[in-house]
């Protein structure tokens, strides 16, 4: 669905690009927190590529895996944490390339 220089899609176009009708994204939109997509000065709901890559995610849980809305918020809100504690740990190994190499030009 990526049109080259769009930043934003209205509820509609993404409502038609995955089938469904509009109230089901505005369901979803409560029903799973990290789903918060802008809404511009109208009070229009605004999608982002990322927005809509997430409802592709939601989607693919709850209608392709089939499983229930609480298990789909639960099994994105355990991929955040692996998320956010993979940048842990790849932050803590830059921090020990820098420290090696000062130490190897220290040689």
């Amino acid at each position: 669905m990526q049109t080259p220089g769009k930043l934003y899609y209205t509820i509609k176009e993404v409502a038609e690009r995955f089938g469904v009708k509009t109230s089901k994204l505005r369901f979803y939109e409560q029903e799973f927190p990290t789903l918060k997509p802008k809404k511009n000065s109208a009070g229009d709901r605004v999608y982002t590529q990322e927005d809509i890559d997430h409802l592709g995610e939601i989607f693919e849980l709850v209608e392709g895996k089939g499983l229930k809305l609480p298990a789909a918020r639960a099994f994105l809100k355990q991929k955040s944490s692996r998320l956010d504690e993979t940048r842990q740990h790849i932050q803590k190994l830059e921090n020990l390339k820098a420290f090696l190499i000062q130490m190897r030009d220290e040689l």
